[in-house]
């Protein structure tokens, strides 16, 4: 879904949702990080479908992220590298200051990078290796440690963590991606028990291949289309898949769903038979595909 699409969605929910009654999120204030682009984005958009004031974690695209904060009708973009502690304590003071709450309630810890070679680990950079952990990894920890002290007690507190699941498949050329997400799968688990008493509950959702810049960058696209041809349902996942699956988490509805992975991926295999294999050669110059053919079809209601 391109940005306008959601946002003319979130539109379209809160009115419906609007006459009818109090809308799930409503008085609840969500901080989703990596919010200006992709998955979350909508991510952040349907939050506000669904209620939520939300303060938009960013770490470059300002642009794009105070365009989506002005079409919000509660919405405040924050700049914040997630890897420096004091940029998220910044993300959850700004939820404070800008929506006069004591505390935010839900944390959606989406921000993540990965890169456009996918060498093999014989083949990784120490560089790269340390730039995915910085922000997949310690990024994350350093989200989930703010939330889990900072998050009111007695219910309504949700973290979602967006993963992968090529933690499930574990795909060759991705190995120090698929280890960082990983990683967070196996805190979130953890510390969905530490959190007993406290009515916070904490979930992975991990997308499968999702049509976003960050899937398609240094795809070929012959690379693209069997990635969409390997999956049950014949295509690639839209950002608009993954958000209501985070969505219904964050409700008060999903409280007797705490410390689970969520592979919303369309059925894609945890592991491929050889017939799945996808080409052997993924590097091409992304400037030189035209990725939009290959884009999933409108869904019918």
């Amino acid at each position: 879904m391109s940005g306008a699409a959601d946002t003319a969605a979130a539109a379209a929910v809160a009115a419906v949702a609007g006459s009818s009654g109090a809308l799930p999120l409503s008085g609840r204030v969500a901080i989703v990080t990596g919010a200006s682009r992709g998955i979350g984005r909508a991510i952040a958009a349907h939050l506000s479908s669904l209620g939520a004031s939300v303060v938009l974690g960013y770490a470059a695209s300002a642009a794009e992220a105070d365009a989506l904060a002005a079409e919000l009708p509660r919405a405040v973009a924050v700049r914040a590298d997630v890897s420096e502690e004091a940029g998220v304590r910044g993300l959850f003071d700004a939820a404070q200051s800008a929506f006069g709450c004591a505390a935010p309630h839900i944390l959606v810890a989406n921000a993540g990078v990965l890169g456009d070679k996918y060498p093999p680990l014989a083949g990784t950079a120490t560089a790269d290796f340390d730039r995915v952990f910085a922000v997949n990894t310690r990024g994350a920890f350093l989200c989930l440690r703010e939330a889990a002290n900072r998050l009111p007690r007695g219910g309504g507190g949700r973290i979602v963590a967006v993963t992968s699941s090529v933690v499930g498949s574990n795909p060759t050329g991705y190995s120090a991606y698929t280890a960082s997400k990983a990683a967070v799968e196996a805190m979130v688990r953890t510390m969905a028990k530490e959190l007993k008493g406290t009515r916070v509950t904490a979930n992975c959702v991990a997308p499968g291949a999702t049509a976003t810049d960050m899937f398609f960058a240094g795809k070929s696209d012959e690379t693209v289309r069997r990635t969409a041809e390997t999956n049950p349902m014949e295509r690639l996942g839209e950002a608009g898949d993954i958000a209501p699956v985070v969505g219904f988490l964050c409700t008060d509805s999903a409280e007797w769903v705490n410390g689970q992975v969520i592979r919303v991926n369309g059925g894609f295999p945890a592991k491929r038979n050889k017939s799945d294999k996808l080409p052997e050669s993924i590097i091409s110059s992304p400037n030189t595909h035209n990725h939009g053919l290959l884009l999933p079809p409108r869904r019918t209601p």
